[in-house]
């Protein structure tokens, strides 16, 4: 059994080789520091960072990111080493957030060589600190034990490593920093490299290369003491994370929400490999050539790779136009400083030359980035058809012979995006599985231009639609019972799109109308977020009452704050902050403005929930470059009914598990 640790509390290591899972809302460095009998650390040997990521019996990430998985060997240790300590950094200078107040909770994980999970910790309460000791392994009686440690420092890796006894502890914090900033451990892992014709370069056979290059997750070995760390492409900010992060426009704040806990499939045979490109020709794409334990991982982790792809050829290409813009520019400048070639003939020469250049530029970088768009685009043509339903969209065929599936994906698609420059290359919005973060479906009409030209009315049509579609695909990702799904409806004014969950009979209960019944359903999810949190806190799971429903539950809210006291949107909010730890999730269907008259009370429940829209919107933007990427959300095709056969496939399933 996990245990689920909170600050201080100790574990007793069942074995000796681990693997430390770190799962943060932001790239962060993950290191490790060994300590003496007294918790020093007697030098820069001693301490494992993505400069030097290789000790005995215990390796680190080379790159900063948002997931990273660290092996250690007890047994290989030094004699004279007693305590492993795993910090945790924020990247300096890399444009991502500063303080950890402002980005998910870190979630840290001990497991075995095989994935089961030992305990895990979310490090929870942070706010202004930019560094934090998560937890320590640490050597007791000859045995082995975990402690959650938890300790944030407001002035960084500098005071961190300074308070475990190291001399230079600043020269050294520099130094990793150092090797951050300059790609030896990027916060966003490269994309593989490009061949002179520019396709990517995959790898076909599992991991092998030990540079900055993501790699698979670490397989068994027969004979080694220490497994390779690796730390597979992770989106950067969870737009849930997704590597796509909330509006600029929503002002930061402290957030804080848990990640619930990680499962990994066993690893795959390796992926197909494609037929060698001829010379001057680009290579064919696979669909599943990235890295990954299972197929799903590895098309989870091409898609990402692809979107990357996507923002920096459109990053170079933006860049190159500006540039050409500039040059043009200057050059006007100076040949237009001398008053004698302001007029006449030479002038006008000037200006063609320097307007000719500017085209050869700007025609060159068009080049480059019609060609990295066709090779994305024969990519995406291959990924689409072959991807399992949690990633496909919902026109594709995988849906009408979908059946429920026995284990959680690793992914949820909400949506598409793509950029003005090829508006035609889709690229899907995925999330993690279970859901990190709540989700906000925006019907008010002033939050996009878009929105402001669709009627009222349509427009929470339209965004209640959006929340059904979704809340459909969990229950049809989930295996059977263990995902409810719970409905307020204040007004009852969406019995229309709430018409398929209704007739399919798939609902917890029927949709929460009037103050009594928005009370009710509140009060039962709040009592069991706070039974399932006593007890894990408490280590006493086996004591939750027998009716209680532990498995995921999902709220869809209609038409927030309508309907609602000030009881129930405290209790709103507590859900939202702390249902996603213990697997409660908020689908909410609301307009800023009707809410207006709460102020800021509500601004951390704004934040707190990945916001998505009912019609197209560019409001998302890239953690590399910053990009506004447009959302387009999910439809089902005209005429279709696999809404309701997915539907009555999610019937039939409970049925046969006597759910």
């Amino acid at each position: 059994m996990t245990a689920e640790l909170v600050r201080g509390q100790n574990h007793t290591l069942p074995q000796t080789r681990l693997e430390i899972r770190v799962s943060a809302g932001s790239p962060v460095v993950a290191g490790a520091t060994l300590g003496d009998e007294n918790g020093v650390v007697r030098g820069a040997e001693w301490i494992a960072h993505p400069g030097s990521p290789q000790l005995p019996g215990l390796e680190v990430s080379q790159q900063a990111a948002a997931g990273h998985r660290l092996a250690v060997d007890l047994e290989a240790l030094p004699e004279t080493v007693h305590r492993v300590t795993v910090l945790l950094a924020l990247p300096v200078g890399v444009g991502g957030p500063t303080r950890f107040g402002t980005t998910a909770a870190p979630f840290v994980a001990v497991t075995g060589l095989d994935g089961t999970e030992i305990a895990t910790f979310t490090l929870t309460g942070l706010d202004a600190e930019s560094a934090v000791s998560a937890l320590e392994l640490y050597r007791r009686q000859g045995a082995w034990k975990v402690r959650a440690v938890g300790q944030g420092y407001a002035a960084g890796l500098a005071e961190m490593l300074a308070d475990q006894g190291l001399a230079g502890a600043a020269e050294l914090a520099a130094s990793i920093q150092e090797a951050v900033a300059r790609s030896l451990a990027r916060s966003v892992a490269p994309p593989p490299p490009r061949t002179p014709e520019g396709d990517r370069v995959r790898q076909a056979s599992g991991p092998s290369d030990p540079g900055p290059a993501p790699a698979a997750p670490p397989q068994p070995p027969a004979a080694t003491p220490v497994q390779p760390a690796a730390t597979p492409v992770q989106p950067a900010a969870d737009p849930g994370t997704a590597s796509v992060s909330a509006s600029a426009s929503t002002p930061g704040g402290p957030i804080n929400y848990a990640h619930p806990r990680r499962q990994h499939a066993a690893p795959p045979t390796p992926p197909p490999t494609a037929p060698p490109a001829q010379p001057g020709q680009a290579a064919q794409p696979v669909a599943g050539d990235a890295t990954g334990w299972s197929m799903d991982e590895r098309l989870y982790n091409q898609i990402w790779g692809m979107f990357e792809d996507l923002a920096r050829a459109a990053a170079a290409y933006r860049s190159a136009v500006d540039f050409a813009e500039s040059r043009m520019d200057q050059e006007l400048d100076r040949s237009l400083s001398d008053p004698r070639n302001r007029i006449g003939g030479a002038g006008d020469r000037a200006r063609e030359e320097a307007r000719a250049k500017r085209d050869e530029l700007t025609a060159r970088a068009r080049e480059v980035l019609d060609r990295d768009l066709a090779q994305l685009a024969a990519e995406a043509a291959v990924v689409e058809p072959a991807l399992p339903a949690a990633y496909a969209g919902w026109d594709n065929p995988v849906w009408h012979a979908h059946r429920i599936p026995m284990e959680l994906p690793m992914a949820l698609r909400l949506g598409d995006l793509h950029l003005p420059e090829r508006t035609g290359l889709r690229i899907p919005l995925l999330v993690r599985l279970p859901l990190e973060r709540g989700i906000w479906v925006d019907s008010g009409r002033t939050a996009s231009e878009a929105a402001a030209l669709t009627d009222s009315d349509r427009l929470r049509r339209l965004a209640m639609e959006t929340a059904v579609l979704h809340a459909a695909r969990l229950l049809a990702v989930y295996p059977p019972g263990e995902f409810s799904v719970h409905v307020i409806d204040p007004a009852g004014s969406a019995a229309g799109p709430l018409a398929p969950l209704v007739d399919a009979g798939v609902l917890a209960g029927p949709p929460a109308a009037g103050p009594q019944g928005v009370a009710s359903v509140l009060a039962h999810l709040t009592r069991r977020v706070d039974l399932v949190q006593m007890a894990v806190r408490a280590g006493a799971a086996d004591s939750l009452p027998p009716d209680l429903d532990t498995g995921e539950q999902l709220l869809v809210v209609n038409d927030f704050p309508h309907g609602f006291d000030d009881r129930a949107v405290t209790q709103l909010r507590y859900l939202a902050d702390e249902g996603p730890a213990v697997g409660v999730h908020l689908l909410m269907v609301a307009d800023r403005e009707d809410a207006s008259a709460y102020g800021p009370v509500l601004d951390p429940l704004w934040r707190s929930l990945l916001r998505i829209t009912p019609v197209a919107d560019s409001h998302l933007a890239d953690p590399w470059v910053g990009h506004a990427w447009t959302y387009e959300p999910p439809v089902t095709p005209p005429g279709s009914r696999v809404l309701e056969q997915v539907l009555a496939a999610v019937t039939a399933a409970r049925r046969a598990a006597g759910r």
